[in-house]
């Protein structure tokens, strides 16, 4: 390919996004948004599950497993089981990805109460706390990073799921226009169309992955970091 079709190749993309951008910036809004609702629902399970189990080994064990096969089931299945009960859109999408995120969430909350060393919470229950405030301001504080971690995990990964839901159930953001090129290639901007929906779910999977780095930079104490 010569230099003058890679420019030309080049202007076409961006004169793409500049005359779609209203489209794209909806597009993107939406992805970011379907995104933070799921992940918001998956945090208040996955660390809820996480504290009620991690006292019990076979509990633990029962939770991961359960939170484990649905990471396996693959998406587009999912996405068609869910139809005859949620119907098409924002509901099986958003239902979808929050059982995608837990595992991750489950288990850094289960592996972070449980790296807590035992001395510190017997010190602390020396000095007359009782369960529940050990737990909050004592052992929840020191697992926070490898919490959070967690949910940094489950967030990258439900934003590349979230792409798909818009080629199964209608759902909302990017994958609209990742769908919409592959379906109509050979047309003038079936390419472009379907590269700027990978490249926005890979901007907003950088862009929520430095959010977490400097969330755990501003809710992290400066001892814990190290």
């Amino acid at each position: 390919m010569t230099a003058t079709n890679v420019a030309a190749g080049k202007q076409t993309f961006f004169d793409y996004v500049s005359r779609h951008s209203q489209d794209i910036t909806t597009a993107v809004v939406a992805h970011a948004q379907v995104v933070l609702v799921a992940m918001a629902i998956a945090t208040a399970l996955g660390v809820t599950l996480g504290l009620l189990v991690h006292r019990n080994r076979r509990a633990t064990d029962l939770a991961l497993a359960i939170c484990g096969v649905f990471l396996t089931i693959p998406s587009f299945a999912l996405f068609a089981l869910l139809i005859p009960l949620l119907g098409l859109g924002y509901q099986p999408t958003v239902f979808a990805l929050v059982l995608y995120a837990l595992l991750p969430i489950v288990r850094n909350t289960v592996a972070g109460l449980e790296s807590v060393d035992p001395a510190i919470m017997e010190s602390a229950r020396g000095m007359g706390l009782a369960t529940g405030q050990r737990l909050w301001r004592i052992q929840l504080p020191l697992a926070w990073p490898v919490i959070l971690t967690g949910i940094r995990v489950s967030t990258v990964v439900t934003v590349g799921i979230a792409a798909i839901a818009a080629g199964v159930v209608n759902g909302p953001g990017l994958g609209e226009l990742i769908f919409g090129g592959l379906s109509s290639i050979g047309s003038p901007f079936a390419l472009n169309e379907a590269l700027t929906g990978v490249l926005g779910v890979a901007l907003i999977a950088l862009a929520y992955d430095a959010l977490f780095v400097l969330v755990g930079r501003l809710t992290t104490s400066r001892g814990i970091r190290g």
